[in-house]
C-alpha cells in the first residue's frame, strides 16, 4: 500500500515537474516576447522620433530657402521695377525734348507761313492791279482792232468775211501742194527703201552662192612632203602653229586633208609670207619658234622684192617714167589687193591702157592720161591703214612725193568726189567706168567681206597700247598683240572688253568676234 502510495506519489511529481516545466518554459517565452516587443517598441519610437526630427529639420531648411528665395525675387522685381521706372523717365524726357522741338519746327513754320501769307496778299494786289491795266488795255486794243478792220475794209474795198475765205483758200492750195510734194518725197523714199531691200537680199543670196570663190581669194594650200610633218608644224604643246600664227597674223588650218596644210587670211600679202616662211621651213626641217621669226623676216623680204618688181613692171609695161620709187613701191602692193574681186593693180593698167587710148582718139594729153589712170587707185594700196577715201589717200601720196597738180586732180575727180576740170579727169573717170564694169571683173561680195576684216583690224588698232593686230578664222576672230611695257595683265581684260564694245557698236557681222588680247614679254641676250 505504502508502496502504491509511494509510486503513485512519484509520478505525480514528475507530472507536476513536466507541468512546472512547461509552465517555466511558457513563461519564459511569455516574458521573451514581453520583452522583444518593449525592445522592439522602443527601437521604433526611437526611429520615429529621428524621422520626426528629420523632418522637422528638413521643413526649418525648406523655410529658410523659402525665405531667401523671397527675398531674392523681391530684390529682383524691385531692381526690375526700377529699371522700368528709368526707362519710362528716360521715354518721357525724351518724348518731352521730342514735343520740344516740334513745337520750335511748329512755331517756325508758322512764322514761315505767315511771311508768305503776307507776300501772297502782296503779291494778289499787285495782280488785281496789273488786271485791271490789263483789261484797260484789251478795252483799247479791241478799240483799235475794230477801228483798224473799218480802215482796212475801206481801203481794200471788201470785207472782213471776204478776206477770210480768200486766206483761207489760198492756204488750202498751199497746204494742197505742200501735200503732194511731201507724198512725192514719201513715194520717193519708200522706192529708194524698197531698192536698198531688195539689193540686200540678192547680195545675201550672191554671197551664199559665192562661198567657193571667197575660199580660193582667202585661202593658200601648202603642199607637205607627208603628213609627220603636220605633227612637226604643230609643235610640242602647239607652240609652233602659235609662233607662226602670231607672227604672220596667218590662220593655219591643219585638218584631215593628206599632205597640206591651208594657210587662211583675207590679207593676200601675210597669206604669201606665210606661205613661202611656211614652204622655207619645211625645206629647211628645222621648225621651232626662234626659227620660225627668222623664216618670216626672210619671206618678208623677199615680198617686199616682189612688189617692188611688180610695181616697175607695171610702169614699164603702162610706159610711165619719173614716178617717185615710193609710189612704184605702192603700185607693187597693189598686186596683192583685189576690188570687188578684181585685182587693183591690173585695173590699174587697165584704166591707164584704156584712158590713153581715148585720149590719142581725141588729141588730149596721152601721158598724163596714163599717168593718171595708173595712179587713180594708189590709195587702195593703204586705204585700211588710214582715214579717209581711198581718192583722198591717193591724192595726199600723190602730193607727197610732188606729182603733178593735173594727176592730183584726176585722182581726186575719178570718183566724183570734186568736179572734173580737164578732159584727162573726164576719161580717167570714163576709163575706171569700162574697167569695172567688164563682165565678170568685179565680185561685190568679196570686197565688203575684206573690208570688213579691214575694218575690225582697224578697230584694234586704235586702241593705245596695241602693237599690231590680225583677223583670223574669217573674221570669227581677231588676235591682238599689244605692248608688254604700257598694258598691263589687269589691262588686256578692260581692253577686250572695250574692243569687244566697239566691235558690236560698229560692225554688222554674223554670229560672233572672238576678241583675243596677248601680252608677252620677251628678254633676250646673247653669250660671247
Amino acid at each position: 500500500m505504502l508502496g502504491y502510495i509511494y509510486d503513485r506519489s512519484e509520478n505525480d511529481i514528475v507530472d507536476w515537474l513536466h507541468y512546472v516545466l512547461i509552465g517555466v518554459v511558457v513563461l519564459g517565452a511569455a516574458i521573451g516576447f514581453a520583452i522583444g516587443y518593449r525592445y522592439r517598441k522602443n527601437v521604433a519610437e526611437a526611429k520615429v522620433e529621428k524621422a520626426e526630427d528629420a523632418v522637422k529639420r528638413l521643413y526649418d531648411e525648406a523655410q529658410k530657402k523659402a525665405e531667401e528665395i523671397r527675398k531674392e525675387k523681391v530684390l529682383e522685381a524691385k531692381d526690375e521695377a526700377y529699371k522700368i521706372r528709368n526707362e519710362a523717365e528716360r521715354e518721357v524726357r525724351e518724348r518731352r525734348n521730342e514735343l520740344k522741338q516740334n513745337e520750335r519746327r511748329l512755331f517756325q513754320r508758322e512764322e514761315s507761313l505767315d511771311k508768305k501769307l503776307e507776300g501772297v496778299e502782296n503779291r494778289e494786289q499787285q495782280l488785281n492791279d496789273r488786271t485791271k491795266k490789263l483789261d484797260k488795255l484789251e478795252e483799247e486794243i479791241n478799240a483799235l482792232y475794230t477801228k483798224q478792220e473799218q480802215e482796212l475794209e475801206r481801203i481794200s474795198g471788201i470785207t472782213l468775211d471776204e478776206a477770210k475765205t480768200m486766206v483761207l483758200s489760198r492756204a488750202e492750195q498751199e497746204a494742197k501742194h505742200e501735200a503732194a510734194v511731201m507724198l512725192r518725197e514719201i513715194e520717193q523714199r519708200t522706192k529708194e527703201e524698197a531698192d536698198k531691200r531688195a539689193r540686200n537680199i540678192v547680195s545675201l543670196a550672191i554671197q551664199r552662192c559665192a562661198a567657193d570663190h571667197v575660199a580660193e581669194a582667202t585661202v593658200s594650200v601648202v603642199p607637205l612632203p607627208n603628213d609627220e610633218m603636220k605633227g612637226r608644224i604643230i609643235g610640242r604643246e602647239g607652240r609652233n602653229i602659235r609662233a607662226l600664227e602670231t607672227a604672220t597674223g596667218v590662220d593655219l588650218i591643219i585638218d584631215d586633208t593628206p599632205e597640206a596644210v591651208i594657210l587662211s587670211a583675207f590679207d593676200p600679202v601675210r597669206r604669201e609670207i606665210a606661205r613661202i616662211s611656211l614652204e622655207k621651213l619645211i625645206m629647211d626641217g628645222r621648225i621651232h619658234p626662234a626659227r620660225i621669226e627668222e623664216m618670216v623676216e626672210k619671206a618678208r623680204k623677199e615680198v617686199d622684192q616682189t612688189i617692188r618688181e611688180a610695181g616697175e613692171a607695171a610702169v614699164l609695161e603702162v610706159g610711165v617714167h619719173g614716178l617717185h620709187h615710193e609710189l612704184i613701191r605702192y603700185l607693187g602692193r597693189m598686186k596683192y589687193r583685189t576690188s570687188y574681186g578684181q585685182n587693183v593693180l591690173r585695173h590699174s593698167i587697165e584704166v591707164a591702157h584704156l584712158a590713153g587710148i581715148m585720149a590719142s582718139e581725141i588729141g588730149a594729153n596721152v601721158a598724163l592720161a596714163k599717168r593718171a589712170g595708173l595712179l587713180h587707185d594708189i590709195g587702195k594700196s593703204i586705204d585700211h591703214e588710214v582715214e579717209g577715201s581711198h581718192a583722198q589717200i591717193g591724192a595726199d601720196l600723190a602730193k607727197k612725193y610732188r606729182e603733178n597738180n593735173a594727176v592730183i586732180h584726176c585722182i581726186m575727180a575719178h570718183h566724183g568726189d570734186v568736179d572734173p576740170n580737164s578732159v584727162e579727169a573726164v576719161l580717167v573717170q570714163a576709163a575706171d567706168a569700162i574697167s569695172a564694169a567688164r563682165p565678170g571683173a568685179r565680185r561685190e561680195t568679196l570686197e565688203a567681206y575684206i573690208k570688213r576684216l579691214e575694218k575690225l583690224e582697224e578697230i584694234a588698232n586704235s586702241f593705245e597700247g596695241v602693237d599690231y593686230s590680225y583677223a583670223i578664222q574669217a573674221g570669227r576672230e581677231v588676235r591682238i598683240i599689244v605692248k608688254p611695257e604700257r598694258v598691263s595683265d589687269t589691262e588686256t581684260v578692260i581692253m577686250a572688253k572695250d574692243i569687244a564694245k566697239r566691235i558690236e557698236s560698229e560692225l554688222e557681222y554674223p554670229g560672233q568676234i572672238k576678241v583675243n588680247v596677248i601680252r608677252e614679254t620677251r628678254t633676250v641676250d646673247y653669250a660671247k
